[in-house]
């Protein structure tokens, strides 16, 4: 590589991409040697008249993970001995049969003509063997290990259980254990996309150029920084396409933060188990950094504090440095150091002030685009026709609970052609259709100023027309939900509640027709947003909290099943305050725990509130008695009854619940001495 190209920090970010392909992926033809002659050795080693002791071969290491620089580059080549039958068996040492499989490897691969492409080197511990091409060399480790894994691919807590056991036995060092995994290491990175690969490689070669700088600098585990981008990747992305340099902005952010940084996966172990959970308990509360290796839990590959205060200044040199600094502000993903779980109950308000709060700017940002898209419908939108518009703002941040990631909007337009649920739920798709075509006409009009971008409808007759918007005065985009409705509450006063005619309608129509409850809670946003959005500060924190804990959830379960309404667990929250503490300052650990609770006694859960229907008029006092004896959960929107967002068996709430309980065991529930932090006292049921 030429002096130009040496210095990372003088490529441009728009040119990082190709970066990557013109000077650090290894050239296909070479790539494709080196696995030639990788097979042909593993291939030897399992020929069971040469080498009768090894059961199996795993393949670590950059080669084994696929994130190989150019150039030079790491591997291991794990060999399973069957005369290692547990994990206190590698304690004894494995030089003599290393040093006779070395030897005989070298003879066979001597008659299998691979002599001018392979060099074997005697180590203190066994032997390495060296393969190259003229452009590429790998350097395998080879290691004796007991095949903890043997025919199952997905550890049982017995082996962990095991591993735990053998480091207590023989005084081995946490992590000593964990070639025994091998296998699993490489399945981790197998699924990854590409794209991700090619960011790793860029971020292993920074830190190669930053180990020049300082050649006694004790070095950092290459794996520790691939598992940082893939954490980096996978809570802010998990796109197979994106912006590279995004990545390396955020991936940079998260080493300014090493402080902080606590990176776990649950991927092949996790809280069930009581001596696997002592043994995560243990490492999330040691000091930071602390990143576990996603196939050994005994296993803190984070290494050196001094070499990651040292990398921190790097990071900052290349963060602002002109070319990746190039945009203002220069995008990266929202990722936070440390995940909820980690974090001790009395430090909870502070986890929510720093990392979910949003700021000053991040709400003007949305009050801007709301202006812009407010100003399009009233004034452009609807201008060649005679109708009449009414907009209401709803979704998280017109109710006081937005969260610093992510910038939504939701804009209901009570539109004067929809003059009943029957005509909204007939008619809306048309006044979709029509923002539709004249917002495309408006961003054609105003190109060099506004950017949208549409998302596909989901129904055939859509009800809501989703978009992002991006303009020179927002510095990222917004997404926006506009969804045309009628408009049942007329002009009602503030502080006021509906009539009863509103509700005998909708209760009518719900029971007449096999329409799903809650189908036209848009007409009643405004109740909505106002139930939460009178709600003291705190309380709203603690809503912020709760969304956070449930997206946490939903990333880990979404493929599992159907969970239930994010609005659910707001009004979960609400429901507990009311009920267990109904103060504005509160212990926010003590208000976290009562809802998981609630969550974990799902299967009891009947809530509902008399603030703008009750059991005084016959209609709403039939119904409401009706939908209280449905299946649990119940959970009545508070707005309008027809909507029950627990919705019974509808939704997967016991995979909320199973996930609840493991929480339950979370430093989150502990104080600054470690003593458990009570839940309120809050019945399962209004009574």
């Amino acid at each position: 590589m030429g002096n130009g190209e040496s210095q990372l920090s003088s490529v441009p970010a728009q040119k990082l991409g190709w970066f990557i392909q013109e000077y650090l992926k290894p050239y296909e033809e070479c790539q494709t040697l080196i696995d030639e002659m990788v097979n042909t050795i593993c291939d030897v080693l399992q020929e069971p008249e040469q080498f009768p002791l090894v059961q199996g071969v795993a393949i670590g290491g950059s080669y084994g993970r696929k994130t190989v620089l150019r150039g030079n580059s790491d591997g291991t080549l794990v060999l399973f001995f069957s005369d290692l039958k547990q994990f206190q068996d590698q304690k004894r040492s494995q030089r003599d049969i290393l040093d006779k499989t070395g030897d005989k490897l070298k003879f066979c691969l001597f008659t299998k003509w691979l002599k001018n492409n392979f060099e074997i080197q005697k180590s203190l511990d066994g032997f390495t063997i060296q393969v190259f091409t003229k452009n590429q060399r790998i350097s395998f480790e080879v290691l004796a290990a007991f095949n903890a894994l043997s025919l199952n691919d997905n550890p049982s807590p017995w082996i962990y259980r095991e591993l735990k056991r053998s480091l207590d036995k023989t005084n081995a060092s946490p992590g000593e254990f964990a070639v025994c995994f091998t296998e699993l290491q490489q399945k981790f990175f197998d699924n990854r996309p590409g794209k991700l690969k090619d960011l790793i490689l860029l971020i292993k070669h920074w830190h190669q150029q930053c180990q020049k700088k300082i050649k006694d600098l004790p070095s950092l585990s290459p794996y520790a920084l691939e598992l940082l981008t893939v954490y980096a990747w996978e809570q802010g992305c998990r796109k197979d396409n994106f912006d590279i340099a995004e990545g390396v902005r955020t991936v940079l952010e998260l080493i300014k933060c090493q402080e902080k940084l606590c990176i776990y996966w649950m991927v092949n172990y996790n809280f069930e188990d009581e001596t696997i959970r002592n043994i995560l308990l243990h490492q999330l509360q040691s000091a930071r950094p602390v990143i576990l290796d996603p196939v050994d839990p005994t296993n803190n590959v984070s290494g050196d504090k001094i070499c990651w205060q040292w990398l921190k200044k790097e990071a900052q040199t290349w963060l602002t440095s002109p070319n990746l600094d190039n945009e203002l502000p220069a995008p990266s993903w929202n990722v936070l150091p440390a995940p909820l779980f980690t974090t001790p109950g009395h430090l909870l308000d502070k986890f929510i002030k720093e990392f979910l709060q949003p700021n000053k700017c991040f709400l003007e940002q949305i009050d801007s685009a709301v202006n812009i898209i407010r100003t399009f419908l009233k004034e452009n939108c609807f201008r060649q026709s005679t109708a009449k518009i009414q907009i209401v703002r709803g979704g998280s941040t017109a109710k006081g609970t937005a969260l610093k990631t992510g910038s939504d909007a939701d804009l209901v337009v009570f539109h004067n052609s929809l003059k009943s649920y029957t005509s909204q739920k007939n008619e809306r798709h048309k006044i979709v259709k029509e923002i539709h075509e004249q917002l495309k006409a408006f961003w054609r009009e105003k190109e060099e100023e506004l950017e949208v971008s549409f998302e596909p409808p989901k129904w055939k007759a859509p009800r809501v027309l989703s978009f992002s918007l991006k303009s020179k005065v927002l510095n990222e985009s917004v997404s926006f939900d506009v969804l045309p409705a009628f408009n049942a509450l007329g002009q009602l006063s503030s502080g006021s509640t509906p009539s009863p005619e509103v509700y005998a309608g909708l209760i009518d129509l719900y029971k007449s027709s096999d329409l799903p409850g809650g189908e036209f809670s848009t007409c009643f946003t405004v109740l909505q947003r106002n139930f939460i959005r009178s709600r003291p500060t705190k309380l709203k924190d603690l809503i912020r909290l709760v969304k956070h804990w449930y997206k946490e959830c939903e990333r880990k379960l979404k493929p599992k099943g159907s969970l239930p309404p994010k609005y659910a667990l707001e009004l979960l929250t609400i429901y507990a305050w009311e009920q267990g503490s109904g103060v504005p300052d509160f212990d926010t650990a003590e208000g976290f725990r009562t809802v998981l609770e609630l969550v974990t006694q799902y299967q009891q859960l009947c809530i509902f509130w008399k603030v703008n229907y009750n059991f005084e008029d016959e209609t709403e006092r039939k119904f409401l008695l009706s939908q209280l004896q449905k299946t649990r959960p119940v959970i009545l929107d508070p707005a309008e009854p027809t909507g029950d967002v627990g919705g019974g068996d509808r939704w997967c709430w016991h995979l909320l619940a199973k996930e609840a309980k493991e929480w339950l065991s979370s430093p989150c529930f502990k104080d600054g001495t470690g003593n458990p932090i009570p839940p309120w006292k809050v019945p399962v049921k209004v009574i």
